[in-house]
């Protein structure tokens, strides 16, 4: 194709993808009243337990209820037609990939969404429990107003935050499979690995939250050593191929 003819079908992938978006939207904006519910839970557990008047989630501005239900829209419409817009991604890349980029790029797309999803999963499990644990540090003669416009960036924050490095290991696979790193090499980095973890729950959650730093750190430790097998694993497949391979050039 032309550069005229690439241009032409990027533009054409980027309005389907879009269009998805837009009904993905839509949608997600219907179903923004449920949401908001299960994401406002962890306030009305601190309500119920310091009082009905002390946890009250806050729309500050007259369109601040709108914003949110519309930033709450984007970013479910975003997740319900990924489908197509990672397909319309893919589609227009895929022509210009050899077929060992395209099986790599598709073991990569496998192992990063399921672990993506399951770090916002982990994020969500953990968002009640800090909230709470913050509340716990309001005096008395206190309430806890929630700006609803912040609320959201803390949650949606920490799912994006968790999530994403639940897929930090599949990189240093992605890595070893390149011929970047070895096996061996990954796994020397453990102490390195237990710090930076242990570093980034403590910055993921908050300070005086220990068992949720604990449990965010002791995953992303065990999903590094499960990269690091996994790479050593590849690391003697590949070994035992060159031999054969030298064994019959002999």
């Amino acid at each position: 194709m032309t550069l005229g003819g690439h241009l032409a079908e990027l533009r054409r992938r980027l309005l389907v993808a879009a269009a998805a978006l837009l009904a993905g939207m839509i949608v997600a904006f219907v179903l923004t009243d449920p949401i908001i519910f299960v994401l406002t839970e962890p306030i009305r557990a601190v309500a119920e337990a310091r009082g009905d008047d002390f946890a009250v989630l806050n729309f500050e501005t007259i369109t601040s209820a709108f914003d949110l239900r519309l930033r709450i829209a984007f970013s479910i419409g975003l997740l319900l037609s990924a489908p197509v817009w990672l397909w319309q991604a893919w589609a227009f890349l895929m022509p210009g990939l050899s077929r060992r980029e395209i099986r790599y790029t598709v073991g990569f797309l496998a192992a990063a969404i399921p672990l993506f999803f399951a770090g916002c999963a982990a994020g969500c499990l953990m968002m009640p429990h800090i909230i709470e644990m913050m509340a716990t540090f309001v005096p008395e003669q206190g309430a806890q107003f929630y700006t609803a416009s912040y609320y959201y960036d803390f949650v949606f924050k920490l799912l994006i935050i968790v999530g994403i490095s639940f897929v930090l290991p599949v990189f240093l696979v992605a890595l070893n499979l390149a011929g970047v790193v070895t096996g061996r090499t990954i796994l020397r980095g453990w102490r390195v690995a237990i710090l930076v973890a242990t570093v980034f729950a403590a910055v993921a959650t908050p300070a005086a939250d220990v068992g949720s730093m604990l449990l965010l750190g002791g995953m992303l430790v065990a999903l590094f050593f499960a990269a690091a097998l996994l790479s050593l694993l590849f690391d003697r497949r590949r070994a035992t191929r060159a031999a054969a391979s030298e064994a019959r050039i002999a």
